[in-house]
């Protein structure tokens, strides 16, 4: 069971009053664990020409065909890479990337192929 520590800080909005902003944060022990499956993914869309769309957080865990929003588009995953490097003997890992394409332009390339396969 992960804890949590919860840290107030001050927080300054518009009116010029003075409020207090609460951010959860896991401890350092869990977040050190945590920062490991949690390496940010480096997103590129591939419709030609491919289009860096940043360094974004994702779950560990995503697979090819999976739907995600980025700056409230929606994109659909084809692939997700992983690259190690060796370092002092091990090998660590150094990127993670998911290549998407737009939903639009992912069920336009599935028609297209099913259209291929049936001439």
């Amino acid at each position: 069971m992960a804890s949590w520590n919860v840290v107030l800080g001050p927080y300054h909005n518009h009116k010029q009053t003075r409020s207090f902003e609460i951010s959860c944060r896991k401890r350092d022990k869990d977040r050190e664990r945590a920062d490991i499956n949690n390496y940010p993914y480096k997103v590129v869309e591939i419709t030609p020409p491919p289009k860096s769309l940043g360094v974004r957080c994702f779950p560990p865990n995503l697979q090819c065909g999976e739907s995600v929003t980025i700056e409230g588009q929606a994109y659909t995953i084809s692939a997700v890479t992983h690259r190690y490097q060796l370092r002092k003997g091990k090998y660590e890992p150094s990127e993670k990337r998911i290549d998407v394409l737009s939903q639009g332009r992912y069920i336009l390339n599935l028609y297209l192929e099913n259209l291929l396969e049936q001439s």
